[in-house]
């Protein structure tokens, strides 16, 4: 059986965390800010973990993750 190749994208977005969780970046903070109050471009900026109804997925992208 060969080596299953890992999703090159997928793992520049996302990392696992020591308890086996994947974490990831919010989305929405790359243009558009002025609109944006200050309390959301805060809290868009922190990381956050996946879904559980995501995990299967992000799981088949990173096999050896």
């Amino acid at each position: 059986m060969p080596k299953m190749k890992t999703n090159r994208s997928a793992a520049k977005r996302f990392s696992v965390t020591g308890s086996g969780k994947f974490k990831r970046r919010r989305q929405n903070l790359r243009h558009i800010l002025t609109k944006k109050n200050a309390k959301r471009t805060r809290r868009l900026g922190q990381g956050t973990l996946v879904d559980s109804a995501n995990i299967k997925a992000v799981k088949k992208l990173l096999p050896y993750a």
